[in-house]
């Protein structure tokens, strides 16, 4: 039961974080970020966030950016979600290069 609740929260979570990133991703022309995962801690504190990012030459420098805006993500967040959660969890962001990943697997298959 435990389970499916955390799952529930987290997949709330990466809707809402994905809402918040793209409309703030609107202004940045050529620059899409995505949320891939979330997971969430048993004691519903901190939310661990994986963010997709396009290009990814500029992963590092709008992740950088993310990090310094954290206090606002989560305000954010915190006026989308205030109806359904009592605690909004600390949100911690990292880069998911899985697509990177499968994309130098497939180059290295075509060779």
């Amino acid at each position: 039961m435990q389970e499916t609740r955390l799952n529930r929260i987290a997949r709330l979570l990466q809707k809402e974080l994905s809402l918040i990133f793209q409309a703030q991703t609107r202004m940045m022309h050529g620059v899409m970020v995505s949320v891939t995962r979330c997971r969430i801690s048993p004691d519903l504190s901190v939310c661990t966030a994986y963010l997709s990012i396009f290009p990814s030459e500029r992963g590092e420098e709008l992740l950088a950016n993310v990090n310094n805006n954290v206090k606002s993500i989560r305000y954010e967040l915190g006026t989308r979600v205030r109806n359904q959660l009592r605690i909004i969890p600390e949100l911690r962001f990292f880069i998911d290069d899985s697509l990177d990943y499968i994309e130098h697997i497939d180059e290295l298959l075509k060779q």
